[in-house]
């Protein structure tokens, strides 16, 4: 499977995820009610709201992602269909790298577009939401690339969706102390560039090894 075929092995699966809008759109309904709780049951108070915003956006949005992740091979393994693609040369790698991106676009892209929103709703600053986005753009593709790890390993096991949520959680702290720590540091007057560089050097670390991890991970399950 070339590079061509990952991008349209992302597409097919965009196309899939399209004839279940309803299924598609819970993890961004979940994020935005979930996200939204929190100053009803924290209270008015401006300055606590904008204290644990970023906290409480990352959290919700790590768990939306966590939603969607037990049926990621699911349905192609179902059908026989995953065989077959994984017995193609270089296939696996190709495939794993096509989930983790199709599942970024429809559950990170509008967790990352529902952000400023949210921001506003905490009564953040400008500049706090921009490098809270900012941090989600680069947080949530890690959350997808280790997450369809998680799901190989887990692929065909009686309650995978909790052990993919014991699997992945441990391994995406870091992610979320980065990410919310940088609009932290925004909101405190300092500058968030450590912590978006280290968010972009575990991207890097992730888009390297998750699919190949995956894919390994794919062959012992399939096997």
């Amino acid at each position: 499977m070339t590079t061509n075929g990952f991008m349209l092995l992302a597409a097919r699966d965009l196309r899939l995820a399209g004839r279940r809008r309803l299924e598609a759109l819970l993890p961004v309904v979940f994020f935005v009610v979930a996200a939204s709780l929190f100053p009803l049951g924290v209270g008015p108070e401006a300055q606590m709201l904008r204290q644990i915003a970023p906290g409480v956006v990352w959290v919700c949005a790590l768990l939306a992602a966590m939603m969607s992740l037990g049926t990621l091979y699911t349905s192609d393994y179902a059908d026989g269909s995953l065989e077959q693609m994984l017995l193609a040369p270089r296939s696996a790698v190709m495939l794993t790298a096509g989930k983790a991106l199709a599942h970024w676009v429809l559950t990170g892209v509008p967790l990352i577009i529902a952000t400023p929103l949210l921001g506003l709703l905490f009564g953040m600053s400008g500049d706090a939401i921009a490098t809270l986005t900012w941090s989600l753009l680069l947080g949530t593709p890690v959350l997808s690339l280790l997450g369809s790890v998680g799901s190989a390993l887990t692929l065909g096991l009686r309650s995978g969706g909790v052990l993919i949520l014991l699997l992945v959680l441990p391994l995406c702290i870091p992610v979320l102390i980065f990410g919310a720590g940088a609009a932290v540091a925004v909101d405190s007057g300092l500058s968030a560039q450590a912590y978006l560089s280290l968010m972009g050097a575990l991207l890097l670390l992730t888009a390297l090894g998750a699919p190949l991890a995956a894919a390994a991970a794919l062959r012992i399950s399939v096997a």
